[in-house]
């Protein structure tokens, strides 16, 4: 069972690489990006959400769009990745690996032995021990 994103801000941080990454694979509407966007793990996500970055995405020329008659209801607007948008996504995956580096790097690190006791000269109150 997948969870819900637990915290938002981390999302938002990720969203814009994560669409240009399903959209670069193959085309696709909004309904069914959220829809393979859930399928890889990211439950709880909402066309309300993908909708916005979207938009934005292709005033910002990363997003090329086409309208294609659908037989269940009207037409669908498709999504591809330009080639602007195909260097922008490489440009946020390469940040996305050192950020990720750095991370990992901290998270698994231990500190040095005795680093986190109180040292003779440590202060409490604005006073020496």
């Amino acid at each position: 069972m997948q969870e819900t994103i637990r915290d938002p801000q981390l999302l938002k941080g990720v969203l814009r690489m994560l669409v240009l990454k399903v959209l670069s694979d193959e085309e696709t509407y909004g309904y069914e990006l959220v829809t393979r966007l859930t399928r890889r793990g990211l439950a709880g996500i909402s066309t309300g959400t993908v909708y916005p970055v979207l938009n934005r995405l292709e005033r910002e020329g990363l997003l090329g769009s086409r309208l294609v008659a659908s037989t269940a209801g009207p037409a669908r607007k498709y999504y591809g990745v330009t080639a602007s948008g195909g260097a922008a996504l490489a440009e946020a995956i390469s940040g996305w690996d050192d950020l990720a580096a750095a991370v990992s790097s901290v998270l698994g690190s231990s500190p040095p032995s005795g680093a986190l006791e109180p040292s003779a000269h440590s202060t409490t109150k604005g006073k020496t021990s």
